[in-house]
């Protein structure tokens, strides 16, 4: 495949003539950038958030020009006008934006690329009390973020937790398990940890009789 293990979440918000569409892409892969419509133009651009134009392609002489910006890493397609950019880096967030001209300039479409990092995997720490009504205590811990609580009667309520820059920690369980999940729109991991339950331990005694 062109785009290697692409994620894509997509929300649409009004700004101005034109839609703004997010986009959050892996560290390292790949992200294509689609015109929806089929419009009319003399020339095309595909311009950064920094206004620096990737790549610009003339409709009348069927040519494209491609600019250093991203050192080789774009790729236009000549009938559907759409872009690829290659190994995407952090410092590739940021605005892009289709722009035509043929007599006025028009921004035809905008994405909002957000490239994110694989999430770490998250820790779930348990300590058992079979002395207690309450069977347990646990902890669900991602970066900079955790959720605790008690695992009573082979059940606990479902917490979730989200941060301002779109991570989620999750925790659940039932009789059988208790998990913990950390993720971000590009990626999750999940601890596991089977649930065993209490049991009676008996002690045998062994009494010796005399007999006469």
């Amino acid at each position: 495949m062109a785009i290697n293990c692409l994620v894509l979440f997509l929300l649409i918000f009004k700004t101005g003539f034109s839609a703004e569409i997010s986009v959050f892409v892996l560290t390292g892969d790949s992200v294509k950038l689609d015109i929806q419509t089929k419009p009319e133009f003399e020339e095309l651009t595909w311009i950064n958030t920094k206004l620096e134009s990737i790549v610009k392609y003339y409709s009348k002489f069927k040519d494209v020009n491609s600019y250093p910006a991203y050192n080789n890493r774009a790729k236009f397609n000549e009938n559907t006008f759409s872009l690829i950019l290659e190994n995407m880096q952090k410092n590739d967030s940021g605005l892009y934006t289709a722009r035509i001209s043929g007599g006025k300039i028009n921004d035809i479409v905008k994405y909002r690329v957000s490239v994110l990092d694989e999430v770490e995997a998250p820790v779930l720490t348990v300590k058992s009390n079979c002395s207690s009504s309450e069977l347990g205590s646990f902890t669900c811990s991602g970066h900079n973020m955790n959720i605790s609580s008690i695992y009573n009667s082979s059940s606990c309520p479902e917490e979730e937790v989200t941060s301002a820059n779109d991570h989620t920690l999750r925790l659940n369980c039932n009789a059988t398990f208790i998990m913990c999940n950390y993720s971000n729109p590009v990626s999750w991991k999940t601890d596991i940890k089977v649930h065993e339950p209490c049991t009676v331990k008996l002690k045998l005694h062994t009494y010796c009789m005399r007999s006469d």
